[in-house]
């Protein structure tokens, strides 16, 4: 991928090479789960992490939590609504005073030690054994993974992964309306907002969809000749500020407070009092045109 006079090439893994006025990367994340054998294997089945994902299909089973970071006690005390048997391991990560007695007041228990592997037979996940020989029973594990955004391809841009405010991940920086620091970039979904439930993603897109016909609007608008430079810039610049006013919260945002129907709604809301601005703007950039027309 590389910048031109007039946006952007970019060559696929096929072969073939394609240019673009603007680019909006969609391309998610990766889940990096930690180095213990047989959790890719069960990933998704009985090995999750999600309470609000995969919750109702695990309750009131016999749950273990594994922590791999520091939300990892908060994940346990929402495991806890589901079940009355869940156990916490916080294999190589050491609990804090208050950590420990938010487990004890929600009766989870904790076991110390390495986790070494977890146990399977006939194709369900059985317990999980310590470096110590112990197996602990459990029917689920909960395993918060690392997740990083899969754009190692815009480095080229100069577009790097920036560790996340909340430490569970690399994810793309970028502005709520998903402008990147590269002109004519755009992210949206979990490339850039890493907790972002399905809606909250589709709705990212559509403003980031938004932006950017805006953007081309402009653009086509000033190649058009009819209308000088400063109005121009000034157009852009008035259509920016007047979106930036409708944009949500910035980033980053706790997705699951909000649940994914709010989130979406507040994104979807930004594009439909974004609409309007573009279409006036390009109004007004049309009477200018006759007008100049008329004149010359």
């Amino acid at each position: 991928m590389a910048p031109d006079d007039d946006g952007y090439e970019v060559a696929l893994a096929g072969g073939r090479t394609i240019r673009a006025r603007r680019l909006l990367v969609a391309t998610g994340l990766v889940d990096e789960l930690p180095g213990i054998p047989g959790l890719p294997d069960r990933w998704g089945r009985d090995v999750v992490h999600c309470p609000y994902c995969h919750g109702w299909e695990v309750r009131d089973q016999a749950i273990g939590v594994l922590a791999t970071g520091p939300l990892s006690v908060h994940q346990a005390l929402l495991f806890r609504q589901l079940s009355d048997d869940v156990t916490f391991f916080p294999n190589t990560r050491p609990l804090a005073g208050e950590e420990s007695e938010q487990l004890a007041a929600c009766k989870i228990s904790v076991v110390d030690g390495q986790v070494a592997s977890i146990e399977i037979d006939v194709d369900r996940l059985t317990g999980v054994k310590m470096s110590d020989g112990t197996l602990v029973r459990r029917q689920v594990l909960a395993v918060s993974p690392r997740m990083a955004a899969r754009a190692g391809f815009l480095a080229g841009l100069g577009l790097t992964l920036a560790p996340h405010p909340a430490d569970v991940g690399e994810y793309i920086p970028a502005d709520p309306a998903g402008r990147t620091d590269m002109p004519g970039v755009w992210v949206a979904g979990n490339v850039t907002d890493l907790t972002a439930h399905v809606g909250g993603a589709a709705a990212a897109g559509a403003l980031a969809a938004a932006q950017i016909n805006a953007d081309l609007v402009a653009e086509e608008t000033i190649r058009s000749r009819r209308l000088p430079g400063p109005l121009f810039t000034a157009v852009r610049n008035e259509l920016r500020e007047q979106t930036s006013d409708r944009r949500p919260s910035p980033r980053p945002v706790n997705l699951g407070s909000l649940g994914p129907l709010t989130s979406a709604k507040a994104h979807f809301g930004v594009v439909e009092a974004t609409l309007p601005v573009i279409m006036e703007w390009r109004g007004e950039a049309l009477r200018v045109a006759r007008r100049q027309s008329v004149v010359t």
